[in-house]
Order: C-alpha cells, then sequence, then structure tokens
C-alpha cells in the first residue's frame, strides 16, 4: 500500500515507533530511523528491516532537543530519498514529580522532545510536501493529550500541545493533498512501560500478572494493552486512501480511558 513511499518515523529505535516503522516497511515504504540505543542494536534493526520487507531503510541519530537536530532530520531524510512523504512525530520522554518540585530542566526538555521536535519537523518537512502535492503528518501523543494526571505537567502539556498543533497544520494544508492527525494511545506494553510493571510488581508484593491487571483496571475498561503494530496499522490507514479526508483529528486507541 505504501510503496515508494518515505516514511520518517522518530524515536524509532524501541517501543512505539520501532513497531509503526516495521509495520510502515512492512507496506513497502522506505524508512528513516531515528532515536538512541546501542550502535549495533540499530544497525541490527536498520539491516533487518531492509532484509525482511525488501525496503531501504536508514538512521540518523539527530538530536531532537533541539531545533537544528530536529530539522537536520528532514534534511538527512531529504538527502537521502529526495522526499519525505510520511511524517511520524513519535519521540518522547517522560518526568514525574509534583509541579512545585518539577526540575525546571526536565520541563525545558520534555517540551522540546515531545512538543517543539514535531514542530521543528513539521516547518522542515512541508515545504517538499507542499510541492509534491502529498503527505501524511501523523503525531503520536497520547490519552494524556486529552486528559490529565497528576505530577505529570510537562508530557500533559506536550501532549496536550501536539492535539492542538496537529489542528492547526490540517487547517493551514486543508487544500494541499497533506493530513495532519493525532493518534492518542493508552497504556501501550513497551520494555519502559513492562519495567513500570515490574517494579509496581516488587514494591506491593504482588505478581507481574496482578500489577499489570491493576495498571490497566485503573485507566482502560478493555484491560488490554494497544500494541504498537495496532499504532502502526493505524498510521498506515491514515497513509492510505481511505485517509485522504481525514485530517486535524485526535484519535484515542485507549481501550475506552478518555471514554470515563
Amino acid at each position: 500500500m505504501l510503496k515508494g513511499k518515505v516514511a520518517v518515523v522518530t524515536g524509532s529505535t524501541s517501543g512505539i515507533g520501532l513497531g509503526i516503522a516495521q509495520t510502515v516497511a512492512a507496506q513497502g515504504a522506505n524508512v528513516v530511523l531515528n532515536g538512541f540505543g546501542d550502535a549495533a542494536a540499530i544497525e541490527e534493526i536498520r539491516a533487518g528491516l531492509e532484509k525482511e520487507y525488501g525496503v531501504k531503510a536508514v538512521y540518523s541519530g539527530a538530536d531532537l532537543s533541539t531545533a537544528e537536530g530536529s530539522a537536520g532530520l528532514i534534511a538527512f531524510a531529504e538527502e537521502k530519498f529526495n522526499r519525505v512523504d510520511i511524517l511520524v512525530n513519535n519521540a518522547g520522554i517522560q518526568h514525574v514529580a509534583p509541579i512545585e518540585e518539577f526540575p525546571v530542566d526536565r520541563w525545558d526538555l520534555v517540551i522540546a522532545i515531545n512538543l517543539s521536535s514535531a514542530f521543528h519537523t513539521i516547518r522542515a518537512s512541508l515545504p517538499g510536501m507542499r510541492k509534491r502535492g502529498w503527505g501524511r503528518i501523523i503525531n503520536i501523543s497520547s490519552a494524556h493529550g486529552l486528559v490529565g494526571s497528576a505530577q505529570k505537567a510537562a508530557y500533559v502539556a506536550a501532549k496536550h500541545g501536539i492535539v492542538g498543533l496537529s489542528k492547526v497544520v490540517a487547517l493551514e494544508t486543508a487544500e494541499s493533498g497533506i493530513t495532519c492527525n493525532t493518534i492518542c494511545p493508552g497504556w501501550v506494553l513497551t520494555p519502559l512501560v513492562q519495567k513500570q510493571i515490574d517494579a509496581r510488581a516488587a514494591a506491593e508484593g504482588k505478581t507481574v500478572a496482578q500489577a499489570e491487571h491493576d495498571l490497566l483496571a485503573e485507566k482502560e475498561p478493555t484491560l488490554r494493552f494497544t500494541t504498537p503494530e495496532q499504532l502502526g496499522a493505524m498510521v498506515v490507514f491514515l497513509s492510505s486512501p481511505g485517509g485522504d479526508n481525514m485530517t486535524g483529528t485526535a484519535l484515542p486507541m485507549d481501550g475506552g480511558w478518555t471514554a470515563r
């Protein structure tokens, strides 16, 4: 379905981003990976995408905490492929603390990576998309882009900001052949979330299965995690003809979290 397209997926060396990168590659898209991690492991991921799906995959370690790094990622993609068709802004970090104790440097970093980087990559991608008359911008927000949680001031602010940014981009590109949408996942079982579950189980003297159930029961009526592959499938749909007239939307994939 995406054969010949070029997809840039930020934060794609693990977790949600990697699942999205694998899903779009399976549909024939060439992929630009971005993120941090062990160089050998990243190279294994990159080479694996090419071998398994018969696409081209490249990697950029661009630092998305800076405007230069974010714009540089798009310049790198255009240098390698001469185009960016699909931009998935997924990179994100988290810090948890009460507002009066929230470190200013952590606030600045969360906002920079979770929100500002999306502005910079979108800004750099739009001229080429407009020239070609087609583009798909898909921003990964969170259920926390629609509702709040205590002690997550920077994360919630950034994720709400992503939803608003997407609406503005959608309005400004409405007649251009470009769409911009936001996906708002609930709990996704990534290695990071698994660590939280394991720590909770140890702290509360519960089994991992019990800790997992309790985590889901607090927020998600379905008691099921969303998977990176399901998020990837939504990215593919939004990039397909079926998504041509969907723009400016915030799409919860949260097991009923925000339906309460």
